[in-house]
């Protein structure tokens, strides 16, 4: 079996001022770029929506186990739990990310499977996305009250986890505002991935 993926693209992308999901990267959207890029790794790929997800799910080209997250305006871990749902019983693990994290090596994902509990890549002594982790966490993070994150759930089983280092800018992107998207075209575009 191979491990499920799971991209968050509830949000209401209101620093950007339109849904991240469908900025345009490399010919298609944020969203169709991650979908392949997962979907050689992980089966199913799973798409939590919310803000304008007809508006997203009707962009998407890519197959993907689309979800929509009606409650996705009480957080992020709303959507994280609404697709870990749908994971299939019989998935080794999850490799999870956010759409505005969009650019990955495949080298890096490879990296991040192993038997560790939790599995982060780490640049600069920085850590990013995409993080797998076991489907035996899947109750845990199911369990995080509203008011909390998934980083309830990582602090719990920080002597469990494993930093992967890495030499990949795309596992520190977070796509969140205009200048942010600037700064990342102007690198991806420049050929430095």
């Amino acid at each position: 079996m191979k491990p499920a993926g799971l991209i968050l693209a509830a949000g209401e992308s209101r620093r950007m001022g339109r849904p991240k999901a469908l900025l345009p990267f490399r010919g298609e959207n944020f969203l169709d770029h991650l979908i392949g890029l997962f979907s050689a790794y992980c089966s199913p790929v799973i798409v939590v929506l919310g803000h304008e997800a007809d508006t997203i799910r009707a962009a998407v080209k890519r197959e993907a186990e689309i979800v929509v997250n009606s409650g996705y305006r009480q957080g992020q871990i709303t959507s994280m739990q609404c697709g870990l749902r749908v994971v299939p019983a019989d998935a080794p693990g999850v490799l999870f990310t956010l759409v505005d994290h969009p650019d990955p090596s495949p080298g890096t994902i490879q990296k991040l499977f192993s038997q560790a509990l939790i599995n982060i890549p780490v640049r600069g002594g920085r850590k990013g996305h995409p993080v797998f982790f076991h489907s035996k966490l899947i109750p845990e993070f199911l369990a995080v009250p509203l008011e909390s994150d998934a980083r309830q759930v990582f602090r719990a089983r920080a002597s469990e986890t494993r930093y992967v280092a890495v030499d990949d800018p795309g596992v520190l992107d977070d796509i969140d505002d205009p200048e942010a998207l600037r700064a990342f075209r102007e690198r991806t575009e420049a050929g430095v991935a």
